[in-house]
Parts: structure tokens; C-alpha cells; sequence
């Protein structure tokens, strides 16, 4: 999806997307340079609660724990 940056450098969220990830007036939007482009993500109204139940299961706890264990190298004996 395209917009077009204005002369005051505003452009807009296309409507599908502000559907699809509920953006409504006053939602705040992070701007990220990657070094290869830019990400634009929006900034939830309570970051906490958006991250309740994010580090279970398969995802980033296992693997942080993991990669923890393999820095600190193996046990004593």
C-alpha cells in the first residue's frame, strides 16, 4: 500500500490498515530507521498489557533462557 508524504510531511494510514490493527485518532506511532528503511509501529496505550503472554510457550522466554545458559557456558562440576 502506497500514501504520499505532504508538503508539511504528514501522510496517511491507509484506511485497510487502520481497520486491521485498530488505529484510531490519537494513536501514537513509533518510527523506526532499520538502517535499510524505516518500520513504522504503533505505540499500545499500556505497554505491559500488551505484552502479557508474549514470553510463553515457543516464544522469546525459551529462547532467552537458552541463549542465557549458553553465554554462562557449561556448569561446574
Amino acid at each position: 500500500m502506497k500514501s504520499t508524504l505532504s508538503e508539511r510531511g504528514q501522510t496517511v494510514v491507509p484506511a485497510e490498515l487502520r481497520r486491521r490493527y485498530e488505529l484510531k485518532p490519537g494513536t501514537e506511532l513509533e518510527w523506526l530507521d532499520t538502517g535499510h528503511g524505516l518500520l513504522v509501529v504503533p505505540v499500545p496505550t499500556d505497554p505491559l498489557a500488551a505484552l502479557v503472554g508474549r514470553g510463553q510457550g515457543e516464544g522469546l522466554l525459551p529462547k532467552l533462557l537458552e541463549e542465557r545458559r549458553r553465554e554462562r557456558g557449561p556448569e561446574p562440576q
